[in-house]
């Protein structure tokens, strides 16, 4: 039997049932929520042909672990990733971040949230079993997961070597031999590696990396930034040297 996992709140359960990252087999709504917000959606998945079943409350809480779905939850299946392939095709200048040592599901789901946003192209993770926190995810993301394009790689230096093949920069994130982040020309096909903040990136995928990132900081306290904050920031730069290119 196909293992159903649960997705909270109205835009998690739209941003899977818009990116057909998985299949949604039955919705529950609180019975007694009546909004217009709530009537729209009602409507919305109707007409997609989804299954609605409207219960009480209680019976919403029993099957969640929070109490910010809004009266709203879906049974669904696991979800569909691409190949490693699928991430760049089509694409003359993909941009594709792979996130390793984030175990935090809130932080992952904000990482990935900051990287859709700012127009990354795809995502590449490890085969950790994500789908056991997929409401946690899906919420922290703002459904972000869902839309994003990601991969699995069993390895991080496979995905690199599979990535500079195909001409790919390959880049990290570190302090030594690093370069700052504003001098990077990242408008360029580019595969980044960020690590989390307990292990952080080995020596060997650094020494094979062709391009070594670091953040300047205003204080040098010997401390640095989340990988969720770091993961922002690089984004948002990415963003900046494109739209700054298209003008």
């Amino acid at each position: 039997m196909t293992k159903e996992y649960i997705l909270e709140g109205k835009l998690s359960i739209e941003s899977a049932i818009k990116a057909k990252s998985r299949r949604i087999s039955r919705i529950y709504v609180d019975k007694d929520k009546k909004s217009r917000r709530i009537k729209n959606f009602i409507s919305w998945v109707d007409r997609k042909g989804i299954k609605i079943k409207k219960v009480d409350g209680e019976v919403i809480d029993e099957m969640t672990k929070g109490k910010t779905h809004g009266g709203i939850i879906a049974k669904a299946s696991e979800k569909r990733f691409l190949t490693l392939e699928n991430l760049i095709e089509d694409n003359d200048n993909p941009f594709i971040v792979m996130l390793d040592g984030i175990e935090d599901p809130y932080n992952f789901g904000y990482a990935v949230r900051s990287l859709y946003l700012a127009g990354v192209d795809g995502v590449v993770v490890k085969p950790r079993n994500w789908m056991e926190a997929t409401s946690i995810v899906a919420k922290a993301s703002a459904g972000t997961t869902e839309l994003m394009p990601m991969a699995i790689a069993e390895d991080i230096d496979y995905a690199a070597e599979f990535f500079s093949s195909n001409g790919l920069n390959i880049a990290a994130t570190a302090k030594k031999d690093s370069k700052s982040l504003y001098d990077v020309n990242l408008d360029i096909p580019t595969f980044l590696l960020i690590g989390g903040e307990k292990r952080g990136i080995t020596r060997s995928f650094l020494d094979k990396a062709d391009t070594i990132i670091s953040i300047p900081y205003g204080r040098d306290e010997g401390i640095s930034l989340a990988a969720t904050s770091a993961t922002s920031i690089i984004a948002f730069e990415m963003m900046r040297q494109k739209n700054n290119k298209l003008k």
